[in-house]
């Protein structure tokens, strides 16, 4: 029995039809992103009920900060799956187990430590990412309890969805994050505006989304021990301590710039924070809105290309590089597809789009509206970086696929570092925060032909 559901997750690598096959792995995994998304996204529509802008300015503040656990997960989730994924090509599952019982004590004490950084620093930390006198507070209350005590589970349950999902359990990853998110969905109301008091929906926020994150991760790791009987994956520590020197750099040299990728894509949000506070909270706010909104799309295309990693991995490693090429060919026009039908809808409902987070009906109506003018027009104008985004994100996936280190951290750092970053102090002090929301399409576009090139180069020497 256990020897038929291992050769099933082969086949599906290695010889179902394309199309199916990422269909298979990312259907799941586009759920999981959208219903992660929404979780990520309720805390934001529930405290927009309140109608309060230093609220949602202040979710803006602390959204740099989550987003360090994706980062965090990264290194291990994606630098461990990824290798599990090329020595399952390769017929080595022994070192599989290694390698993912390491990436699982990696993960933990990342976590960790993580967690005690913001503990020691919190208040400094938010000061830096744009908070101001009238939104630290609402901010310190959210991180406390979001990062201080809930990153280790966040962060923990990510590297498992990745871990799992690299070993052909797709299905199982998806459920886990999704139920965490579904269950945000009931929780967020009830602690906001039923167990808490009014004033404390940030905090209320915050608890519901800890207590949502630590039931998936129980969840991801129970479904991770079960899949041990049939996949390449361990929690044994002795396991973990067979790793080899080598083996241990593999791991690091995917992961270490795919954590990058997302740190600096993190920088860059603090450095939107930053520019966007100095003009004024309402700026801010409506920023933080669409960094919401504009998600979506970017979640399923994130999905696709997460679906599409662990088939170009098995495929690289094992030499079938006319099977990786379409898969990577299919998984990118499923992505520009969806790229081009969310330019066309933000930019027939942009206003609509964005009055879900945040109420006009209140005491505060005029900042609301406010900041819904801004909220619609920064969208109209980022959402054209969409098809150059996923430009962007397949290729950082296809060379992570293919072990690629240098080359995925050299694109990150051109496209966030020596393109998006500098544009965006550039066009903000040409054109104020039109040009702030400018330098999204342009960085990407611009970053996006790089990527091209990086990835036409790569393949090119993987025949050689």
């Amino acid at each position: 029995m256990s020897q038929k559901k291992t050769i099933s997750k082969q086949e599906l690598f290695a010889s179902v039809p394309v199309p199916q096959a990422l269909f298979t792995m990312a259907v799941p995994t586009i759920i999981s992103q959208v219903i992660n998304l929404i979780y990520n996204m309720v805390d934001a529509f529930f405290i927009g009920r309140t109608g309060n802008s230093y609220m949602m300015a202040a979710t803006s503040v602390t959204l740099t900060m989550v987003m360090m656990n994706v980062a965090l997960s990264n290194l291990f989730g994606i630098g461990g799956g990824s290798l599990v994924a090329r020595l399952m090509g390769q017929k080595k599952d022994r070192e599989g187990r290694y390698v993912s019982a390491f990436s699982f004590y990696g993960a933990v004490c990342i976590g960790l430590l993580y967690s005690l950084l913001i503990g020691l620093f919190l208040d400094p930390i938010l000061k830096v990412l744009g908070a101001s006198s009238a939104t630290i507070g609402y901010a310190h209350s959210y991180a406390l309890i979001v990062i201080v005590i809930g990153a280790l589970p966040s962060i923990l349950s990510m590297a498992l969805a990745h871990l799992l999902r690299n070993t052909g359990f797709s299905s199982q990853a998806s459920f886990g994050l999704s139920m965490g998110g579904i269950l945000n969905c009931f929780l967020d109301p009830l602690f906001m505006f039923v167990i808490l008091p009014k004033g404390q929906e940030v905090t209320g926020a915050a608890i519901a989304t800890t207590i949502s994150n630590t039931i998936a991760c129980l969840y991801l790791l129970y479904a991770y021990r079960k899949a041990q009987n049939d996949a390449p994956l361990s929690i044994s520590f002795s396991d973990a301590k067979k790793i080899t020197p080598q083996t241990r750099k593999a791991v690091f040299t995917v992961g270490i710039p795919s954590a990058l990728l997302t740190g600096l894509f993190d920088l860059a949000n603090i450095c939107v924070n930053i520019i966007a506070s100095g003009h004024n909270d309402l700026v801010l706010a409506g920023m933080g809105i669409v960094m919401k909104v504009e998600r979506i799309p970017n979640a399923v295309n994130i999905g696709i290309c997460q679906g599409m990693l662990p088939i170009v991995a098995y495929n690289y490693s094992s030499g079938n590089h006319e099977r990786m090429r379409k898969t990577i060919n299919t998984a990118r026009l499923a992505g520009l597809t969806i790229s081009a039908f969310s330019i066309v809808f933000f930019q027939l409902f942009a206003s609509d789009a964005t009055k879900l987070f945040l109420s006009t009906k209140t005491a505060d109506a005029e900042t609301a509206l406010q900041t819904i003018a801004y909220a619609a027009l920064f969208l109209r104008i980022r959402c054209l970086a969409s098809p150059v985004q996923l430009i962007n994100y397949h290729t950082s996936y296809c060379m992570q696929a293919m072990g690629k280190g240098k080359e995925t951290l050299l694109h990150a750092f051109v496209r966030e570092l020596l393109l998006y970053i500098p544009l965006m102090f550039i066009l903000d002090g040409l054109f104020g925060e039109t040009g702030l929301a400018c330098a999204l399409p342009a960085g990407e576009g611009l970053a996006a032909v790089f990527a091209l090139y990086l990835l036409r180069r790569t393949i090119a020497d993987s025949k050689a």
